[in-house]
Parts: C-alpha cells; structure tokens; sequence
C-alpha cells in the first residue's frame, strides 16, 4: 500500500488521507479517500489495525475525521465529484 498523504491522530485512533486517481474525459483526477483505523498490539506484541470502534474511541475517531476533512476543503482538493461536500446536509423524513 502506498503512504497516505497526511495521518491524523487521536490516540489509537488514525485517519489517514489517500489519493487515487481514476480517468475521466481523458484527463487523470485525484481523488481523495480516507481511512479510519484503531492500531493496538495484539498478545503477541505485534501492531494490528481494526476499523472497529469501541465506545471511547468514537469521539477520537470523529475529531480525526473532522481534521480530515478540514485539510482536504482548505487545500483546495476536495472531491470535485460529490455534490455532497457541503458542510452541512439536511436529511428530510
């Protein structure tokens, strides 16, 4: 796996920024992905990473989640393909 772009830490808890890129119209465009990871040591002693969350590292994971995206609007390299990335999204029920 290639390195990520730029890692935010809360802890255990990781985002890291990955740039794809895929073609279109003929031209190739980046496009931002994140992931979300808890590192711990297993019993072994050796480092593993889960996406799975426990209740305390929620709010880790939404700050690390926050500054992700933080850094990808005020570098000017959001996701210029999703119409969602307005800051605020209201959901009708």
């Amino acid at each position: 796996m290639s390195k990520p772009e730029h890692v935010f830490k809360m802890g255990a808890v990781r985002a890291s920024i990955f740039r794809n890129t895929i073609e279109r119209g003929g031209q190739t465009v980046p496009i931002a992905k994140v992931i979300i990871e808890v590192r711990y040591k297993d019993k072994n002693g050796e480092w593993q990473g889960t996406n799975s969350l426990s209740l305390n590292e929620l709010p880790k994971a939404i700050v690390a989640l926050q500054r992700a995206y933080e850094y990808l609007i005020d570098h000017g390299k959001a996701d210029e393909d999703h119409d969602d990335f307005s800051p605020v999204r209201t959901m009708k029920m």
